[in-house]
């Protein structure tokens, strides 16, 4: 399962697809704070936390057909999140009062629908990622290099996925390598400077930022591996394990 964050006005929700399934897993406290319009995602956290016990007491259903699934947080770290699909969310939606609730309804709805579209025409996926950036002002070029950077970024995943490095930990571990590389600081910390919590970092990078992230993702992905056994701060990483190819 692969995360495919979804944007509720201007809220990012972090979401997974289940191809097994073909079920979609949102996180419910990403749900909650837009819901409740918390200031921060440890009050929605708290605010679910009540939620859930007061439900589980009155045996609801809502709260047992919950899952829970690593999901990546601020600090780029991968932790277990309680996640839930678009029915138990429209159901959870009624237990909390909220102005957001409708809205919020045919937001599931809707997503639903285009992930439909976009298995029939993959393609799709790209478009509808497109016309969000457009939304938010960026330019033609930006996209194209946000575009052209996680193609290279999947390449990357790939390469560690078959020299079984773990995603989770191991994945944050050279993604941070990767990334102080370039901008002397980890991902934690650059989205701090930046003022973000859930959000996707690359989706706030300039154009400049996204060319050098793209550049060293490149540089580091390589079929025989020498790439990455040249860094030498992988090297000491205590808990990374060295791909071979």
């Amino acid at each position: 399962m692969q995360l495919q964050p979804a944007i509720f006005e201007e809220h990012e929700i972090r979401r997974v697809y289940d191809e097994a399934t073909e079920t979609w897993w949102f996180s419910v406290v990403d749900i909650v704070q837009v819901l409740t319009q918390q200031p921060d995602y440890q009050s929605a956290r708290n605010y679910w936390k009540v939620l859930k016990n007061r439900l589980g007491k009155e045996g609801s259903e809502s709260v047992t057909k919950c899952n829970r699934l690593k999901l990546p947080a601020a600090d780029g770290k991968n932790y277990l999140t309680d996640v839930a699909t678009a029915e138990t969310l429209l159901r959870l939606v009624q237990s909390v009062p909220s102005p957001k609730a409708e809205p919020i309804k045919l937001w599931l709805a809707k997503v639903g629908y285009e992930r439909m579209q976009e298995m029939a025409d993959p393609a799709r996926s790209l478009d509808r990622a497109r016309e969000t950036w457009q939304k938010h002002g960026r330019s033609e070029k930006w996209i194209q290099q946000r575009m052209t950077g996680q193609e290279t970024r999947n390449k990357l995943t790939d390469y560690w996925r078959e020299h079984d490095i773990k995603e989770g930990e191991e994945y944050a571990i050279l993604t941070n390598i990767i990334h102080q590389e370039w901008a002397d600081v980890d991902v934690k910390a650059h989205k701090a400077m930046k003022g973000l919590k859930s959000q996707n970092l690359r989706d706030h990078m300039s154009e400049a930022e996204l060319i050098l992230t793209s550049h060293l993702v490149a540089v580091f992905w390589q079929p025989s591996g020498m790439a990455m056994q040249s860094l030498p701060r992988w090297q000491n990483c205590p808990r990374a394990r060295l791909p071979r190819a």
